[in-house]
């Protein structure tokens, strides 16, 4: 595992933001490999499509960071703080989440074929994210957005038969001390 000192580290982060910013013409996509970032605190940080494939981020602080499109495959995020994160789009195949906290966090279209173990995922966002694979026995679910909501029903008769709506509208009727007589209904 490679060690980077704080400043090493400070100076990659910021080529690598002058990279994103610049849409890749100027400064360093950060190459973080095998790189061993043990209870690094990097809270903000933009790691926006980094490789950290296979680094040990264990305990590691990712409070709000951009993660997006980032290479964490086979990382070490055990006990990781990932409150907040971005991770759209992010790749954790075979990483090792267990414990960490992902509360609030964007795993919009991530992949998520990792051990996430008594993770905390309250809140987050896996709307299109790929669990397959996901290990996830004692992960805290609570709250989590699996699919997008749909503003307004438009076009009722194609989800609802014609008996599940007589029975609701009769058990509206029931509430207010009246009862349907004639019910029609046809499609338009």
């Amino acid at each position: 595992m490679k060690t980077f000192s704080q400043d090493q580290l400070k100076a990659i982060l910021v080529a690598h933001s002058e990279w994103v910013k610049s849409g890749g013409q100027k400064g360093d996509r950060a190459y973080l490999k095998c790189a061993d970032l043990e209870r690094a605190n990097l809270e903000g940080a933009n790691l926006e499509g980094a490789n950290l494939f296979g680094a040990n981020l264990f305990g590691a602080n990712l409070f709000g960071a951009n993660l997006e499109g980032a290479n964490l495959k086979r990382a070490n995020l055990v006990g990781a703080n990932l409150v907040g994160a971005n991770l759209e789009g992010a790749n954790l195949y075979l990483a090792n989440l267990e414990g960490a906290n992902l509360r609030g966090a964007n795993l919009y279209r991530a992949y998520l074929g990792a051990n996430l173990e008594g993770a905390n995922l309250e809140g987050a966002n896996l709307i299109d994210a790929n669990l397959e694979g996901a290990y996830l026995e004692g992960a805290n679910l609570e709250g989590t957005i699996l699919e997008k909501k749909e503003e307004k029903q438009t076009f009722v008769s194609s989800v609802k038969s014609e008996n599940t709506l007589r029975s609701e509208i009769e058990a509206i009727a029931n509430k207010h001390g009246m009862k349907i007589v004639s019910l029609g209904l046809e499609l338009l």
